[in-house]
Formats: C-alpha cells, sequence, structure tokens
C-alpha cells in the first residue's frame, strides 16, 4: 500500500496534538499532517503551555489547554502523537549522559533521568490526554517508541538505560490500549519504531551501513502506518513499514 493510497486518502477529521513537536520527528510530522491540510496542535517545551516531563504539573496543564480548545472549536481528539525521547544529553547537574556499552557505565541518576523522559513523562501523558479522546469512532494515539526496547530483539546488550525506559514505554501502551478499549473499542492505541531518523537523538550513533532516513520521509512513513492499521491492532508495536515488532 503506497503513501498516496493511504496518508492522502481520506484524511481523519478532528485535531492533531503531537507531543515533542519541535523536535526533528515531531516537527516533520508536524509539517506533514499541516500539509495533508489536517488541524495539528503542538506541544513541548518551547510551547505555551510548555510540556516537560520532568515537571509533572506541565502534562495535567498541557491537557487542559487541549480539552479548553477542544470545547472551543467543537473538534475531537483525533490523534494523539508522542514524539518525545531521550538518548544521551546532560543530567541536571551538568553531567553528560550516553548509551552505556557495559553494566559497570551504569548510572544511577542517569538511569532515572531517562526512565523519566522516557517511560514516566508518556506514563503522565496517559493518565492526562487519554481521557480526552472520544468514546466512539476510531482514534489513534501512538506512541514513538524504539525497536531496541524490544527484549525479543535484543541481541547485542548494552545501552541499558535506553532499552529499558522504551521497553517500560512499550508495556505501558499495551496495558493503557486494554484500558482504553473499554472506553472505546474502536481506539487504537499503538507503540512506533520510526527506523533511524537523520535527528540531534541519533546522529552520534548513526552507524555507517545503518538505513538513516530524513525526519520527512520516517514522518511520511509513520503517518501511512497509522492510517492503515487495522480493527484490533490496539496495544501492538509496530515498526516504519506497518510490520509487528516483537516485544
Amino acid at each position: 500500500m503506497t503513501d498516496t493510497q493511504t496518508a492522502d486518502a481520506q484524511p481523519p477529521k478532528g485535531l492533531n496534538v503531537v507531543l515533542g513537536g519541535q523536535g526533528g520527528l515531531g516537527r516533520a510530522l508536524v509539517g506533514r499532517l499541516s500539509e495533508r491540510g489536517e488541524a495539528v496542535l503542538v506541544l513541548g517545551r518551547g510551547s505555551t503551555p510548555a510540556l516537560d516531563f520532568t515537571q509533572a504539573p506541565t502534562v495535567a496543564a498541557c491537557a487542559e489547554h487541549v480539552a479548553q480548545q477542544l470545547d472551543r472549536s467543537g473538534q475531537v481528539l483525533s490523534r494523539l502523537v508522542v514524539a518525545t525521547g531521550v538518548l544521551h544529553g546532560q543530567l541536571p547537574d551538568g553531567r553528560a549522559y550516553g548509551p552505556e556499552r557495559s553494566w559497570q557505565q551504569i548510572d544511577p541518576d542517569a538511569l532515572a533521568h531517562v526512565m523519566q523522559l522516557n517511560a514516566i513523562g508518556p506514563a503522565l501523558v496517559m493518565r492526562h490526554f487519554l481521557p480526552l479522546l472520544p468514546r466512539q469512532g476510531r482514534v489513534v494515539a501512538a506512541f514513538i517508541s524504539a525497536r531496541v526496547g524490544s527484549i525479543g530483539d535484543n541481541a547485542l546488550g548494552g545501552w541499558y538505560a535506553y532499552r529499558a525506559s522504551k521497553a517500560a514505554l512499550n508495556q505501558l501502551v499495551r496495558t493503557a490500549a486494554i484500558e482504553l478499549a473499554r472506553r472505546n473499542r474502536e481506539a487504537l492505541c499503538v507503540a512506533l519504531h520510526p527506523g533511524t531518523v537523520d535527528t540531534p537523538l541519533s546522529q552520534p550513533f548513526a552507524r555507517q551501513g545503518l538505513n538513516v532516513r530524513p525526519p520527512e520521509v520516517a514522518a511520511r512513513e509513520l503517518l501511512a502506518v497509522l492510517d492503515s492499521l487495522p480493527a484490533g491492532s490496539s496495544g501492538q508495536f509496530f515498526d516504519q513499514h506497518g510490520q509487528t515488532v516483537p516485544w
């Protein structure tokens, strides 16, 4: 199925909310949705209100902001995409952190920080944003995960914090999908592996030989996957080609 046949055929009506929409992949998703003529609301660290997963009240405040916009516009929340995530960076105390090659490099502060941003933050999104989805009709909540979070696909080891945080996110998605189905049987809640995308997150680790794609290409692929998800696929983990990824 081609992108033209799926992503551009019949864009869903309603509001798209992209969390992390100011990052590389998130910005490309917002751009693609806008090109398709769809309404998009972007929230992130630089938005008003700001979304900061290290500050739990900001998640609730952003959800309230979306709820108010839905009330004013009469729209429904048709698609929620959480495009946040960290692999490397700086801790609040200024120390750099990155993927561990060995258990000897595990740092409890870095582990807690990565868990906060990659798993706990999205869990708070589930708490505050999923109740905004309508109780009937096809709607989608998608969380950007990573294949390295797959326990079944882990053959190389290393990257303890990132792997564990994405595995935790996958379990959260699976669990939320079960609860969401009790509210709306047609609602879909899925985890997505975008492949290796040319963004600041992956650039230091994009080895030669990997299929590194521009964010615009990855965004087009992921939206095609979301548009073509069949009924009954909620709670699953898909890659950028729509193939299921083992847990």
